[in-house]
């Protein structure tokens, strides 16, 4: 059973809203809530550079307890509901384990990933953000599973000074350096097990439950338990690693990361359209949910909400899935030709280009180009830009752009045509269309067109070469 977390049915819901609205894609790209926050953590504990490269020459603790959800699903239904709404395969998943988990529409878009964790034989935890959350407590009640879920929401975007609480705190510590302060934490040694295998650490009195994670070819792990004794274990963490250099890394050089690492982390949600299950859960979807208040910013304009929607190939999860369940989309990816899905790059933004953004803050005499703010340059919720070639035809688009310090190179993850060969030349829109849109974080600017290089998926070499377990790449099912 679900519990009762919903709107009322006598209240506002998504579909509501869509129905006030003149046209989905015009909605979002109006709506006034502006960028995706990454709440309460600090902005920066010393700056955004030195905390960026920090993850790459000695270590780094990620804070990450409070911008996603937790939804801890209990059951004897719970391993049916969760294969019924994954593309990934459940045949082989023991206590112990965790992946990421994608969830995609019965036309096969997907709705989005997290990482679910099996923590105990009838009990996983999907920790990530809220659009899988509010598809699993959907279907939790829609087809009657006999489980107990509890909802851990994020924290509040801006809590203006109230308490905040959460389930769980959760905390990484990676890097170079990353099992020195893992291994002085614990007071001695500690196995390193294999990629997304769970286990527990003593710190002190405590024992946490562990995740064994890496990035750049280091191992490193992400830590959670009771958010009663956050601060503690935090300091515990800060204490063992500041004779290697280990940096508390701050809300605004934390989103950069995935720039490096090659996660596309906000796809739409592809549940805008659709009749059957669609259409009941839109109905279920209060008005105050996350997609019914979703933001999609950028260059790339269509009336058709559905070109904003995309494919697991497309977002590199094509590998997770599998043919050995019934699962929601199932039928609609067989159809589907994996070779003319366009697939995952990294775009390489021209420095020359850069400078011209930048510098247009101190022409005034003209309409500056749109903001590009460092590290993070993203400016809703699901972000759109046209990218073209030489044609000036729409070849792509550019779905999460800002800087690494670690490269000194402004980078965006893209989805392009599958004929584009890695270091062609092409060109990305920056800003919106006349003058740009009303959501709250869009001031008035000028597009210009960016030089930019295709370049692989994750973009740094070291990276690329060896970060643990090639999970993004080779498909962790």
């Amino acid at each position: 059973m679900a519990p009762s977390s919903h709107h009322n049915p006598a209240s506002n819901s998504l579909q509501d809203v869509l129905d006030r609205a003149e046209n989905p894609v015009e909605y979002m790209r109006n709506a006034p809530t502006g960028a995706y926050i990454y709440p309460v953590v600090a902005s920066e504990f010393t700056n955004w550079r030195d905390e960026a490269q920090a993850w790459r020459r000695s270590a780094v603790m990620f804070d990450q307890t409070h911008h996603m959800d937790n939804l801890i699903i209990t059951g004897p239904d719970a391993k049916k509901l969760l294969s019924y709404t994954a593309i990934n395969s459940f045949k082989s998943f023991p206590v112990n384990r965790a992946k990421q988990f994608v969830a995609v529409t019965p036309a096969g878009y997907v709705i989005g990933d997290g990482i679910l964790f099996h923590e105990e034989p009838e009990q996983y935890i999907y920790v990530g953000r809220a659009p899988v959350t509010n598809w699993l407590l959907f279907h939790a009640e829609y087809g009657n599973y006999d489980v107990e879920l509890l909802v851990d929401r994020r924290s509040p975007s801006r809590p203006m000074g109230k308490a905040v609480h959460r389930h769980y705190w959760r905390l990484q510590i990676q890097g170079p350096r990353a099992w020195e302060v893992i291994e002085r934490l614990n007071g001695g040694p500690v196995e390193q097990l294999k990629f997304f295998h769970l286990s527990t650490l003593e710190i002190g009195e405590l024992t946490v439950r562990t995740l064994r994670h890496g990035m750049a070819g280091a191992p490193g792990l992400e830590l959670w338990g009771p958010y009663e004794f956050y601060d503690a274990v935090r300091e515990a963490v800060m204490q063992a690693g500041e004779d290697v250099g280990l940096l508390a890394v701050g809300a605004r050089a934390y989103s950069s990361n995935t720039l490096e690492s090659g996660w596309i982390p906000s796809p739409l949600p592809a549940i805008y359209t659709g009749d059957g299950m669609l259409a009941d859960y839109r109905a279920w979807l209060g008005g105050d949910s996350y997609e019914a208040n979703n933001t999609i910013a950028g260059s790339f304009v269509s009336e058709d909400i559905e070109d904003y929607y995309t494919t697991p190939w497309e977002l590199g999860y094509g590998n997770f899935i599998r043919d050995d369940h019934d699962f929601i989309g199932d039928h609609a990816l067989r159809t589907m030709d994996p070779t003319v899905q366009r697939r995952k790059v990294t775009l390489a933004w021209d420095d020359e280009d850069m400078v011209r953004i930048h510098a247009s803050m101190y022409d005034k005499d003209s309409v500056p180009y749109k903001f590009f703010d460092l590290p993070n340059a993203n400016y809703g919720s699901s972000n759109f830009d046209a990218v073209l070639d030489e044609t000036g035809a729409v070849v792509g688009l550019s779905m999460f752009t800002g800087y690494s310090a670690n490269e000194r190179t402004a980078l965006s993850l893209a989805v392009v045509d599958p004929d584009i060969p890695l270091g062609a030349r092409l060109k990305v829109i920056w800003g919106e269309p006349n003058g740009g849109s009303r959501k709250t974080t869009v001031e008035h600017h000028q597009q210009i067109e960016v030089g930019v290089t295709v370049a692989p998926v994750p973009y740094s070499r070291a990276v690329r070469d060896s970060y643990e377990g090639a999970w993004r790449k080779k498909g962790q099912v």
